[in-house]
Parts: C-alpha cells; sequence; structure tokens
C-alpha cells in the first residue's frame, strides 16, 4: 500500500523552519528534513521533492510519516532506533 502524507504546517512551525534554515549550525540531516517538509507544504509533489534535494523517495516518506506521527520536532529530531553493538573477538 503506497501512503501519501499530506503536510500542512503552521505559521509558527513555517517561522521555525525559516529560522532554521536561515542560520546557525546545524546537521546535514535536520536540515534535509527541514527543507522537504518547506517544499512539501508548498505544494511540490515527492518525485519534484527528491530531484531538487537529492534525497530518496523514502527519506520523504519517512520525514512526512514523522511530522504526521509526532509534529514537527520528531520529524526533525534523530529517530531513535537500536544502537550499533561492536564484538571485539
Amino acid at each position: 500500500m503506497n501512503i501519501k502524507f499530506h503536510i500542512e504546517l503552521s505559521q509558527p512551525e513555517r517561522d521555525q523552519l525559516a529560522a532554521l534554515l536561515s542560520a546557525g549550525c546545524h546537521r546535514s540531516r535536520k536540515i534535509k528534513r527541514a527543507q522537504i517538509l518547506v517544499a512539501a507544504d508548498e505544494g511540490f509533489s515527492d518525485e519534484v521533492i527528491a530531484a531538487t534535494l537529492n534525497v530518496s523517495g523514502s527519506t520523504i516518506y519517512r520525514t512526512k510519516r514523522r511530522f504526521v506521527e509526532a509534529n514537527l520536532d520528531g520529524a526533525l529530531s534523530e529517530a531513535r532506533g537500536v544502537k550499533a553493538v561492536s564484538c571485539h573477538f
């Protein structure tokens, strides 16, 4: 099933993303996620976003899903997954 998430940012969310994108030092992943959300809010298709920002469709899907499920902060933060374990023999 191909689920499409619709992104509609509030004005405070737009302002927060504009501030994040205009100044400061942030992780590149966070900047890409912010750019994805702004482009999606402006009505660009996933294909156009992927080509313009040089990201995969799965990155766009995950970012949009996290926004819908966990709000703006959740979409911009790093996913909390299983930590990699390094084994030495």
